[in-house]
């Protein structure tokens, strides 16, 4: 996925049509998705967004965003408004829209293609279906945790949690063992972004294409010596075109599938396994709630989920005109749906900022809403589950070195790089 020069263009040509338009906002708040205070904080910012500017509007990048609850959910379900087709992110709804339809990925597809596509792979993460995999994802973990060992200071992220979780989904890939830790090296360059800058840096760009390529190489692989996994049986499965004929998916397209999978299986539970280890050292009381009843894990996810999200927000773009609070957000603008915001709006949650595993969440938006909901969200339910009961049995008490955490800066991924921990006797 390269990104050209046209994104800056079609900002500007923005830009212009917007000189026609009303203000959206009398508010003076700020959201940059770029800044060292978003990539740091941004929970105060989006506060201010569901007080003062639930229809958003940013002049410099050319974007609108929602932020309260209601509002997000709903445009995750109008998808005949707010559409992927042009992307899911800010460079790439602001670039080539020819680029896009040549990139091949479901998540950049609407109904009917979407649904046609989605089908293919939905039957593998389905909660039944996951289960059958329990046994590999505690093998993987256990293979993780006994590195560790028993050191009294480690890395929660950099030595766990950036690790297990590609491995699990490039043995379900079929990606082999010694390829594994490129994945998620590649996927750590091409997400991260330097402050103001919407674009991925030079090496962010290398691992895009660098990583498009190994997909598709190995997709033309497993079409020619197929395996027991995934990324074989998508080799021989048919598709309805929609048109009465079906054909065999192309290799860019099992590559998109690739891409997609292997992305969001590593990147999820990496964040929210680093956030889970945060959360429980700053609130010790809920920390003990699982260390007496493991089984309260499953509780404690969806409200790490709700609370420190991964993924942040989604994008869409702005098909037809469509408005909300008196404002209308035109056509032709992407538009952000701040997930992140979302589950911490009063209107939804009582005391959204409190830290309560049994809280019962409802529907979180952690792993979007609709027909783009994540494909993989059992299987990171159950790897964040496994581990966290694993971390109570091995570490009932620890803390973090609240000095040494470092957090990723991110193209709409939130979490932390670094957690340093040390287990207390």
């Amino acid at each position: 996925m390269v990104h050209g020069p046209c994104c800056g263009d079609s900002i500007r040509r923005r830009a212009c049509r917007l000189r026609d338009l009303p203000r959206v906002t009398g508010s003076d708040v700020v959201f940059d998705p770029f800044s060292d205070e978003y990539f740091d904080d941004p929970y105060e910012i989006y506060k201010r967004l569901r007080d003062e500017a639930p229809v958003y509007f940013n002049e410099r990048y050319g974007f609108y965003a929602l932020s309260r609850y209601a509002d997000v959910a709903s445009a995750h379900l109008d998808w005949e408004t707010f559409s992927s087709s042009h992307g899911t992110d800010l460079a790439t709804m602001s670039g080539d829209p020819q680029m896009v339809a040549e990139m091949a990925s479901i998540i950049m597809l609407d109904p009917p293609a979407h649904d046609r596509l989605r089908v293919l792979v939905s039957r593998v993460f389905t909660p039944r279906a996951t289960a059958g995999v329990e046994p590999m994802v505690r093998r993987v973990i256990g293979e993780h945790l006994d590195a560790i060992g028993d050191r009294r200071e480690f890395d929660a992220v950099a030595e766990l949690s950036a690790l297990f979780p590609v491995e699990i989904i490039s043995e379900m890939l079929g990606v082999a063992p010694s390829d594994r830790q490129q994945i998620r090296q590649w996927l750590d360059a091409a997400l991260h972004r330097e402050h103001g800058e919407m674009l991925p840096n030079a090496a962010g760009e290398q691992a895009y294409v660098a990583m498009g390529t190994y997909f598709y190489e190995l997709a033309v692989a497993k079409r020619a010596d197929p395996g027991d996994d995934l990324l074989s049986r998508l080799t021989t499965v048919s598709v309805d075109r929609g048109d009465g004929a079906t054909t065999r998916l192309s290799d860019i397209e099992i590559a998109g599938f690739a891409a997609l999978l292997g992305g969001a299986g590593a990147e999820t539970v990496t964040k929210l396994v680093g956030n889970a280890f945060v959360l429980f050292h700053r609130h010790p009381d809920q920390w003990q709630t699982i260390v007496a009843d493991p089984s309260q894990a499953a509780g404690a996810v969806e409200e790490i989920l709700r609370l420190l999200p991964p993924s942040q927000y989604q994008g869409r773009f702005s098909v037809r005109d469509s408005s909300s609070y008196g404002e209308t957000i035109p056509a032709g603008f992407p538009v952000l749906l701040l997930t992140g915001a979302a589950n911490r709006d009063e209107r939804q949650y009582l005391e959204p900022d409190r830290f309560d595993i049994e809280r019962q969440v409802g529907h979180a938006l952690g792993f979007g809403f609709g027909i783009h909901s994540c494909l993989g969200a059992a299987l990171a339910r159950l790897e964040s589950r496994v581990i966290i009961e694993e971390m109570a049995r091995r570490w009932p008490c620890y803390e973090v070195d609240e000095a040494g955490l470092k957090r990723v800066h991110m193209a709409n991924v939130a979490g932390y790089a670094n957690v340093p921990v040390t287990v207390l006797p």
